[in-house]
């Protein structure tokens, strides 16, 4: 068998392997989908959007306390409900444990099945960024579940630095605060660097059309795949998973050939969305406890720009969990799996006090 199919199969039976211990895992009450329509939704533009269309689940009673979970870019509801997040918290006796909890997961502006310009609107859907998004999940929270207050907010890489930014405009909504893969400054360096280029390498593409194309653009995968492996993953899990050249090409092989159904306007708008994000300048502002949550080899955050430990003196009540590289952890991905924090995430919802309402 070529080795490209070897990669292949195994791929195949590692999601299938995935899938069947994450049936195993998802020992909590099953998510409820829930959908919303937000009447004449105004963007940092001017735009307005007569119609905005804000997907969500939910998971246990809403009864308990309101929990809210944010998810990074390009994914959905679904990205955190894996077995590596969802099946570490949410279960009996986990820190997030549903019988307790109110957990509530919304799509974000763009994302999964919210409004976004491949419903139709294409490149004529209203410009969004963080704080559109930021601010149509409060909204949704509050004027539509009638969520006034919640323990905490927790979310990751772009739902990070939502968190930060609910923080900052709404200081005293949640108890506590955990953003992770992300920090409080403004996008700038490598990270927009390489996202600029991510979107300029897809709309210098001909077939893009200008956002008109007939058929996906080809350069959509290639971009996907590049920018993928220069911001996540983590150097030594690369170095361990691909330590020659041979392997190193069937890794790139394989996530070329592997299935990914991306609509390019789509994906365009949802990295520029990071354009302008800074929050920093109101960190005093915020009230609640933070945990900021972030990888020793989180290429897109180095923690050898000390960014993160300058500001999380600004805080008033804030630290910073650190998780150390290894070739355990994948880089940016890594907080993608619950198991590298599940500890200091208890500690800070065993300890953290209410704010008054």
């Amino acid at each position: 068998m070529p080795a490209l199919d070897l990669v292949r199969a195994a791929a195949a039976g590692l999601a299938l392997s995935w899938a069947a211990f994450a049936a195993q895992a998802a020992d909590y009450p099953a998510p409820r989908a829930g959908d919303w329509t937000v009447r004449d939704f105004r963007f940092h533009t001017g735009d307005v959007l007569p119609e905005l269309h804000l997907h969500y689940v939910t998971i246990g009673d809403p009864k308990g306390e309101p929990v809210v979970v944010l998810h990074g870019t390009t994914g959905s509801t679904a990205s955190m409900l894996t077995a590596g997040f969802a099946g570490e918290l949410f279960g009996p006796g986990q820190p997030l444990d549903a019988s307790r909890y109110y957990i509530v997961i919304p799509d974000a502006i763009g994302h999964g099945k919210s409004s976004k310009p491949s419903d139709g609107l294409k490149t004529r859907f209203p410009k969004y960024n963080y704080d559109d998004m930021a601010e149509a999940q409060y909204r949704l929270l509050t004027e539509h579940l009638g969520l006034t207050h919640v323990r905490l907010i927790i979310g990751n890489s772009m739902g990070g630095m939502h968190t930060w930014i609910l923080g900052v405009t709404h200081p005293g909504y949640a108890d506590i605060l955990v953003p992770m893969a992300s920090q409080p400054s403004e996008m700038a360096s490598r990270n927009w660097m390489l996202r600029r280029l991510l979107v300029e390498s897809i709309r210098r593409d001909p077939t893009y059309a200008g956002g008109e194309y007939t058929r996906q653009p080809p350069s959509l995968r290639v971009a996907n795949v590049f920018f993928a492996l220069a911001t996540s993953g983590g150097t030594l899990a690369l170095q361990k998973q691909a330590p020659t050249g041979d392997r190193a090409d069937q890794v790139v092989d394989a996530r070329l050939g592997a299935p990914f159904n991306a609509d390019a306007n789509d994906y365009i708008y949802q990295w520029e969305a990071s354009r302008g994000y800074d929050p920093s300048l109101g960190l005093e502002t915020i009230r609640g406890t933070v945990l900021a949550i972030n990888s020793a080899d989180d290429e897109r955050n180095p923690p050898e720009t000390g960014i993160m430990e300058r500001d999380i003196k600004r805080l008033k009540s804030g630290r910073l969990y650190l998780i150390p590289a290894s070739p355990e952890t994948s880089g940016h991905g890594t907080t993608a799996f619950a198991r590298f924090y599940r500890q200091p995430l208890e500690d800070v919802l065993l300890t953290a006090p209410k704010l008054p309402m």
